[in-house]
């Protein structure tokens, strides 16, 4: 029996259990370090075999859900998802783990990339789509906003292994659920799977990532630093260039021409490379220099949590009063800011030397989470909203993907996972704080530039018409 408001309740519950595993298992990033031996390589991996599998997999998971039902996908992601959480909390070796996340990041793939999708034929009234994109952002943020807290507790209390495990019930709720109350969608016109950009696509992001995290250790200017990231631009180069000559890519080209479509793209990289890829480190920070445990270092992330909440609640109220690409210029703008005001803690800092960066944070990500949806699903025919939901998701998670491998560039390695020099890792997360503050601002004026664009070429469009009336 079809339920706009237990679709809603499905998708936001997906979306949580998505993000959640990527938060939580930061709080617990440490203690998997400690008990499986692991190094900060292998810890980076465990964040980035989930989220370079999600964004590489969610563009193709988007033509297969409007190919074979968005329904059908859905239920199929989740269970793949749950199966792969029960391989996470059984790993005995670092490298069992990581691949184990790989699959899970296969199955989140077809959960992201079908959330967006079945909420949008759900609500198909300007009026309640806004209200479901709300509950939607707010779920987004809260959800990697309460994670360090849920995250630390399990661990503390209970064992890393817990993060993963209680995703079992939740993804076997999700998938009787989706049965009962989401209605089948597809789109008739729906592409074939591109297996030439899916490889390129897998094969660049795969070698980007690698030599990002090895680059340190093995030198850049070694023959293996060069060789990964020569061979990263050329399948990149590739995918694009594949992408302009297929007859139905994976990522057609065209939809770049829309200028909100590229901007929301844009917006969502330059908050996930820097803001969310930043989760992690900030993390280490508490638990290994400030030698805070798990559930005290998540509690350190409460106060972000209730804001993020209170700001997402609030987003359709503001939405009908302030243009949604403006709250997405907005959010990214704060962002940038309280990524700059978390430099003034230091090696020796009490935990709230972080709070006042952590408010602006959150309090922008409130506003630009559900004002991202919006741009991103109303940048494209509600035909194609699967695929429009898959890119946008695919540039969130490689966005994650690639900030994770890239701030471990600039903080000492061994310093993260143990406290060797605490001063060193502070000043390494110093660099990174700033070059994520630079990214978020960047992608501000990025958007606001082709946002303000469209939407003046949306005024001119509308003058013509009215002149001819």
């Amino acid at each position: 029996m079809f339920s706009r408001r237990g679709t809603l309740t499905l998708a936001c519950l997906a979306t949580a259990m998505l993000m959640l595993d990527i938060a939580v298992v930061n709080a617990a990033l440490p203690r998997i370090a400690r008990d499986l031996h692991s190094g900060l390589a292998g810890v980076q991996w465990v964040v980035d075999a989930y989220t370079v599998a999600l964004a590489t997999v969610v563009l193709s998971a988007g033509s297969l859900a409007d190919r074979f039902g968005r329904r059908r996908v859905f239920a199929a992601g989740t269970s793949l998802f749950t199966a792969a959480s029960l391989g996470c909390a059984l790993a005995t070796t670092i490298a069992a783990l990581d691949a184990a996340r790989a699959v899970q990041g296969l199955g989140a793939a077809m959960m992201f990339a079908t959330s967006l999708a079945i909420v949008v034929d759900a609500f198909p009234d300007e009026l309640g789509r806004a209200k479901a994109f709300a509950a939607y952002g707010a779920t987004i943020g809260a959800s990697f906003a309460i994670g360090p807290l849920a995250g630390g507790a399990l661990t503390s209390w209970v064992g890393w292994r817990a993060v993963f495990s209680v995703n079992l019930p939740v993804g076997v709720a999700t998938v009787l659920g989706s049965a009962r109350w989401v209605r089948e969608s597809r789109n008739p016109a729906a592409r074939r799977i591109d297996l030439p950009g899916q490889a390129t696509l897998s094969g660049g992001m795969f070698l980007l990532v690698l030599a990002l995290m090895r680059g340190n250790a093995q030198g850049w200017a070694s023959w293996r630093s060069i060789a990964e990231l020569t061979a990263a631009a050329v399948l990149l180069a590739a995918f694009v260039v594949v992408q302009g000559r297929v007859a139905e890519p994976m990522l057609p080209l065209e939809l770049f021409r829309r200028r909100d479509f590229t901007a929301a793209q844009i917006a969502a990289f330059a908050i996930s490379a820097s803001f969310f890829a930043l989760y992690l480190y900030l993390t280490l920070y508490l638990q290994i220099t400030l030698r805070l445990s798990p559930v005290e270092a998540g509690l350190v992330f409460l106060p972000g949590t209730a804001l993020v909440f209170a700001v997402s609640a609030a987003s359709a109220r503001l939405g009908r009063r302030i243009p949604a690409p403006t709250l997405v210029v907005a959010g990214l703008s704060l962002v940038a800011g309280g990524l700059g005001l978390m430099t003034v803690a230091g090696a020796h800092s009490r935990w709230w030397a972080l709070l006042p960066g952590e408010l602006v944070v959150c309090f922008g990500t409130g506003l630009f989470n559900p004002a991202l949806g919006a741009v991103a699903m109303g940048s494209a025919p509600p035909e194609r909203s699967g695929l429009a939901a898959g890119v946008n998701d695919a540039f969130r998670q490689g966005g994650i993907a690639v900030g994770v491998a890239a701030f471990g560039t600039l903080v000492p390695a061994a310093g993260a996972v143990r406290a060797v020099d605490p001063a060193a890792y502070v000043t390494g997360l110093h660099h990174a704080l700033t070059v994520g503050a630079g990214l978020a601002l960047l992608g501000a004026v990025l958007s606001a530039v082709l946002l303000r664009a469209r939407a003046a070429a949306g005024r001119h469009a509308a003058d013509a018409l009215a002149e001819l009336g």
